[in-house]
């Protein structure tokens, strides 16, 4: 998504926000405004991305077959609080963080790799 189209539109914020004096706005307005765009921009995706990921990682149960972090995939045999045990071939389990849990298979990554 491109930021480019806010930015036009806080810069319209601001020329229509000047007194008609032509002075400047009070700092403290000028700190508000920024913190707010900087809240919808980037905090706000933020959190709804990270409720997204925590919902995935608890709703993990046995026979999902995922995908890591790491790129393993795998089967779920078995579920803890903090450790998933995944069979990655025949007689083959591996316990991972359920951090790690990247996806399902053959579906778009839930968790951005690149982040970890």
């Amino acid at each position: 998504m491109s930021h480019a189209p806010m930015m036009m539109v806080a810069g319209s914020l601001f020329a229509m926000a000047t007194p008609p004096d032509g002075g400047m706005l009070p700092p403290l307005i000028l700190f508000a405004v920024m913190v707010g765009i900087f809240y919808f921009i980037v905090l706000q995706p933020m959190q709804r991305k990270q409720t997204k990921v925590q919902e995935f990682q608890k709703a993990i149960k046995v026979g999902d077959r995922v995908i890591t972090t790491g790129g393993m995939y795998g089967q779920v045999t078995k579920v803890s609080n903090d450790v998933i045990q995944l069979q990655i071939a025949d007689k083959v389990r591996v316990d991972v963080a359920r951090q790690a849990i990247g996806g399902y298979q053959g579906q778009p990554a839930v968790v951005d790799s690149s982040n970890q």
